[in-house]
């Protein structure tokens, strides 16, 4: 009888999946200190960002002038800045400047634009500029999916995969899908984790708005799956029948 139970033991844990759980698992000590290239990794502009957009100067005037709206119904009733939303033609609507395109430049290629239009207006002026609702969403087989709001304008996918709590152990590492939005159209790639490789994707690096998908393994899903409710029926279905086998060969 033990045999037999042994048996049924071995043949279910040979068809369980062997994973791969380990990032960059073919990343060995001798490619640890080779450069890898380095993707273009500044966000761009895109229509609809919120942009925070301050000018300091020497004049106080100048500085009124150039501020940013505040909204006196923020959370907590303090000021929030409201900031300057991209328009579908790529511009935003700036004080004294008017109509000023911005889209498809990085924050300090929109910097140094609005510092030289400014230049004609107000002396010495200092230009910053900040995206206001530069997000991240993670979804699927991590601990703590969410939308994320990023503050340092760069965000790799690990480090999204950590503010995620990272994957769990049903999370296919080597299946990550990344959703990407471009002039109105969807991009969709997948990337493997546990290949050196994905460092050097376009897509490693993530530009706001992006969705991240962990997909389950074959596992999980079929754990979830409506279609197998009757699952444990037909275990319980097939070991009575073992067990009918066994008494009746060992008699």
């Amino acid at each position: 009888m033990k045999k037999i139970y042994l048996f049924c033991f071995l043949c279910l844990a040979a068809c369980a999946p062997q994973r791969n759980l380990v990032y960059f698992s073919d990343l060995s000590d001798r490619n640890l200190d080779k450069d890898l290239v380095v993707n273009d990794i500044d966000p761009r502009i895109q229509q609809s960002d919120l942009l925070n957009i301050t000018v300091n100067s020497p004049s106080v005037e100048s500085n009124i002038l150039f501020a940013a709206n505040v909204n006196a119904t923020g959370k907590n009733g303090m000021y929030e800045k409201e900031g300057y939303r991209v328009d579908k033609a790529g511009a935003i609507n700036f004080p004294v400047l008017g109509a000023v395109k911005l889209e498809g430049m990085t924050l300090e290629q929109a910097q140094q634009s609005l510092t030289r239009e400014l230049k004609g207006y107000v002396k010495n002026p200092i230009v910053n500029v900040q995206f206001l609702n530069f997000k991240v969403t993670v979804i699927g087989e991590v601990n703590a999916p969410s939308t994320f709001t990023v503050t340092n304008d760069k965000i790799n996918l690990i480090e999204a995969l950590g503010m995620a709590g990272d994957m769990t152990a049903y999370g296919r590492r080597e299946n990550v899908l990344i959703i990407r939005e471009n002039n109105g159209k969807r991009n969709m790639v997948r990337l493997n984790l546990n290949k050196k490789s994905t460092l050097e994707s376009p897509y490693f690096y993530l530009k706001q708005n992006d969705v991240v998908y962990v997909e389950p393994d074959k596992a999980k899903a079929l754990e979830y799956s409506p279609n197998n409710r009757l699952m444990p029926i037909w275990i319980a279905t097939i070991s009575a029948i073992a067990v009918l086998a066994t008494n009746v060969l060992t008699r």
